[in-house]
């Protein structure tokens, strides 16, 4: 009987135990048959506010490159959502808790979505990866996806600001094309000599130049506006002082006339400056006979001030990772094959009007080859010697605020005596809050 009771259990155990095997091989199975779903925020049409074809063709190669490297992972993402509705759209996703693993991040909302705990550190990803290495980028680039010391973004693609040069009216004028070393004085000196009445009615009807703004002065001559924590500001520096001394001396050659892009079009107006974005899309025939049909013209770098250089600021598209991803590890994958692979930089040049943000990738034989109508060399020169904004959370209110009481001082509105000190009270109060 006792032996019989002993066999009893011991079938009782392996049945048991039989069970519980086939429900964790039932369980392994069906966790190996579900597909992984990695989920990308992107909106249609170009960020930097061009004509483009495919808005979609950089990030459909990289998905279809990502699949081969990790295959049973679907990569997913929403067509069809405009830039212009894109920020309200993830913004909705974020405080639902429903953002894609991976994002696009358009410029004017990195700081909040850093800011507030919204995007995964990249630091550990960065250092443990073998096979990625920052340097390869453009420093400003990188940069650009930095909140405080820590990375948050990685940069996709970078668009500088170059001067617009129409070279047919200074050639009109007798007055040869500025170098990339030229200076403020070079500006203004070439501005008075072009603004003039050509027609003979009074009117003035040519024009030195249009679109350029007291940033770009204050980045060309060195200016720090900020404070890097955000908490005070420095618009009462010399060197801003210069820059807005200089701008009122530009706006004088006007003589009250404003400038309109109207008169740029027709050619009335021999500089402006143009993102790298807008240098493509015009240069390149149809662009350029449909926009600007009645004049050459070309790019060169900003004029620098006394204290500054031929630089400009970068604007940069990034994309991070959602802080609450459950998938960290494929959603780095992603992005580096996004944004680092060098086969997918490269298309940068085919399908986006934006320039790569790394390096040896601009400075590729196939480079120079798809951007025949560009001096590479000076291309990449802009792209190093770039500045990016600064990253604090009021920095857009501040900068709103700023530009418009700056304006009103050019227009000559409020007087100059003392108004940079009023400012840069007023903008240190609103950056305590």
């Amino acid at each position: 009987m006792e032996e019989r009771g002993k066999g009893q259990r011991r079938s009782i155990f392996f049945a048991v135990a039989g069970i519980v095997l086939l429900l964790l091989a039932a369980v392994a199975y069906y966790v190996q048959g579900q597909e992984r779903v990695l989920r990308i925020g992107v909106f249609a049409g170009n960020n930097w506010g061009v004509p483009q074809g495919d808005s979609y063709a950089l990030l459909d190669a990289a998905v279809e490159g990502f699949r081969k490297e990790h295959p049973g992972i679907r990569v997913e993402y929403v067509s069809g959502i405009k830039k212009e509705d894109y920020a309200e759209w993830l913004a909705e996703q974020v405080m639902g808790g429903r953002e894609p693993d991976v994002f696009f991040i358009l410029s004017d909302d990195f700081n909040l979505y850093a800011s507030m705990g919204a995007l995964m550190d990249l630091s550990p990803f960065m250092e443990k990866d073998r096979d990625f290495r920052a340097e390869n980028y453009y420093k400003a680039a990188l940069d650009y996806g930095k909140y405080g010391e820590q990375p948050y973004a990685l940069p996709c693609e970078g668009v500088p600001t170059l001067m617009f040069v129409n070279k047919s009216l200074l050639a009109r004028e007798g007055i040869p094309m500025p170098g990339n070393d030229w200076t403020w004085k070079d500006f203004l000196d070439i501005c008075r000599r072009v603004t003039r009445d050509t027609d003979g009615d009074g009117v003035l009807d040519q024009f030195g130049c249009y679109d350029y703004t007291w940033q770009h002065a204050a980045i060309t001559n060195g200016v720090t506006l900020f404070r890097e924590d955000g908490r005070a500001s420095y618009f009462a520096d010399a060197r801003m002082e210069e820059a807005v001394s200089f701008m009122m001396d530009l706006r004088g050659i006007q003589k009250g006339r404003e400038i309109t892009s109207k008169d740029f079009d027709m050619g009335r107006v021999a500089f402006r400056p143009f993102s790298f974005a807008e240098y493509r899309t015009y240069k390149p025939y149809p662009w350029r006979i449909k926009k600007y049909m009645d004049f050459e013209w070309d790019c060169i770098k900003l004029p620098a001030g006394p204290w500054g250089s031929n630089v400009s600021q970068l604007d940069t598209l990034l994309v991070g990772m959602s802080v609450r991803t459950r998938l960290p590890e494929l959603s780095w994958d992603f992005m580096k094959k996004l944004c680092y692979d060098a086969e997918l930089q490269e298309r940068i040049l085919q399908n986006s009007q934006g320039l790569p943000v790394r390096r040896d990738v601009v400075l590729s034989a196939k480079a120079q080859t798809d951007g025949a109508d560009m001096d590479i060399a000076a291309i990449s020169e802009v792209m190093d010697e770039a500045v990016m904004p600064p990253k604090f959370k009021g920095y857009r209110a501040a900068m709103l605020y700023a530009d418009t009481e700056l304006t009103k001082i050019i227009n000559g509105t409020i007087p100059f005596n003392n108004s940079l000190n009023k400012l840069q009270k007023e903008i240190n109060a609103m950056l305590q809050y």
